[in-house]
């Protein structure tokens, strides 16, 4: 089994996003070093939580700082761009750092609606016809009467990054299918189940010329530590997280003791439609669920999110689990 990792940027409480930023080079350079496949950065706006807002300037900045991970965008959320910027930048990317980029592509904003509206790239388009958009011109498949047939995408004669579609439904796995892209599954946020998605995508797969074999990942929450109590005082700060999700409230991530004072305890499992997310715990009981849960869902990869509060403790997490796998 592959792990990767997906790097949401968390913002913890008393941190400001800048410093977050800074220090993303951390992270990437541990998970080049210690044998990731890949590192992707996501894509959301408005949000205290999280600092990824352009994937692509991330890309940029760890790509030197890295030897042979590959890097993407988890995602790109189609309705904030034009279709034709998002592969002229993903194209650039993949000239300066050949073999190394992944293009993800997200079909909802990743924000509340209102500062979606401020972002709308492209106003009244459907995300399906987004999507179509950015395939054709990726690889040249407008018809000729097509008003966009002639418009050359720089720079040309790049070939565009594997393009891998992101989601938490059977829709966008059965898109992904159909069009020979790779599948993402957002298990690390959404509660529905893994399996019916990457089912359908399965057996809607058409092979293309980067996907000749379907090709899923599935996201999972994960924290990891050195002891079973050390990563259920972690996991705080996530299931804090997790609640705000389900209330629609914000706010950057607390630390344990502040999220003690929000009401967590460790005797107290988190209930609802979320609880069943996050895996936690020592290497020797994180892995072995990491592998189940990949095995149950059909996937052939795990990208890893770690959300806690302390970064070095973030850094451990990932740490120990690619020590686990070996």
């Amino acid at each position: 089994m592959k792990l990767s990792v997906l790097d949401i940027l968390p913002v913890p409480s008393g941190t400001p996003a800048s410093q977050v930023l800074a220090r993303a080079r951390d992270l990437a350079q541990l998970a080049d070093r210690v044998g990731y496949e890949r590192i992707w950065y996501a894509e959301h706006h408005g949000m205290e939580i999280i600092a990824a807002t352009a994937p692509d300037l991330m890309i940029a900045h760890v790509a030197p700082l890295t030897e042979r991970i590959r890097l993407g965008a988890g995602g790109v959320m189609i309705p904030n761009h034009a279709p034709l910027q998002v592969v002229e930048r993903y194209r650039t990317l993949e000239v300066l750092h050949p073999g190394r980029i992944d293009l993800g592509i997200g079909r909802a904003p990743g924000t509340d609606p209102r500062t979606s509206q401020a972002l709308r790239a492209v106003p009244g388009q459907y995300t399906g016809e987004l999507v179509a958009e950015l395939m054709a011109f990726a690889h040249h498949l407008f018809p000729e009467d097509h008003p966009f047939a002639r418009i050359r995408v720089v720079p040309g004669g790049a070939p565009t990054p594997p393009i891998w579609l992101l989601g938490s439904s059977g829709n966008s796995a059965r898109m992904a299918g159909e069009l020979g892209r790779g599948y993402a599954f957002a298990a690390h946020f959404s509660p529905a189940p893994a399996a019916p998605a990457i089912q359908a995508y399965r057996e809607s797969f058409v092979p293309s010329a980067d996907f000749p074999e379907p090709r899923a990942i599935l996201g999972l929450a994960v924290v990891c530590a050195e002891t079973p109590e050390e990563a259920r005082e972690l996991s705080s700060s996530v299931e804090i997280h997790f609640q705000r999700i389900r209330s629609g409230e914000r706010g950057p991530l607390p630390s344990p003791a502040e999220a003690r004072e929000l009401g967590w305890s460790p005797d107290v499992a988190l209930e609802g439609p979320m609880a069943g997310l996050l895996v936690a715990g020592t290497p020797e009981t994180v892995l072995p669920e990491i592998e189940a849960r990949a095995a149950q869902a059909g996937a052939d990869e795990v990208m890893v999110a770690t959300i806690v509060h302390d970064p070095v403790a973030r850094l451990r997490s990932y740490e120990l689990l690619a020590a686990a796998l070996g």
